[in-house]
């Protein structure tokens, strides 16, 4: 049986600790062989704009575009509708591989049999 994780990162540029915690957890979580959902909402939204991830800075820290690459290439990656909105992000303008979706989505895999979920 394979091992779910839903990580929810709230935190961007704003408490850069935080934020990168949730990166590497979900990172971490992906090299282990867990199927994760990473969803990036209110400040973390950004980090779904190319470049913005390169622009990420903590001392110690593992650089949070490689974090990202990560779970795009191996998990999934989800913009909050509502949080896309309020920043006025499109479809268009994302990474490849990130979905915009909303809460009934994030209810759906948090609910789902033998998920863990994390908040950050």
């Amino acid at each position: 049986m394979t091992r779910k994780l839903v990580v929810k990162v709230t935190a961007g540029a704003d408490a850069p600790e935080r934020c990168a915690q949730a990166f590497t957890v979900a990172a971490t979580a992906v090299a282990a062989g867990a199927d994760v959902s990473l969803w990036l909402t209110g400040e973390s939204s950004w980090f779904a704009l190319p470049g913005r991830a390169e622009s990420f800075e903590l001392p110690h820290a593992a650089p949070l575009a490689d974090l990202l690459g990560a779970v795009l290439a191996a998990g999934r990656v989800t913009l909050c509708t509502q949080c896309a909105q309020r920043r006025q992000i499109t479809p268009g303008q994302v990474l490849e591989g990130v979905r915009i979706a909303g809460a009934a989505l994030f209810v759906e895999e948090v609910l789902a049999e033998n998920v863990q979920a994390l908040v950050y």
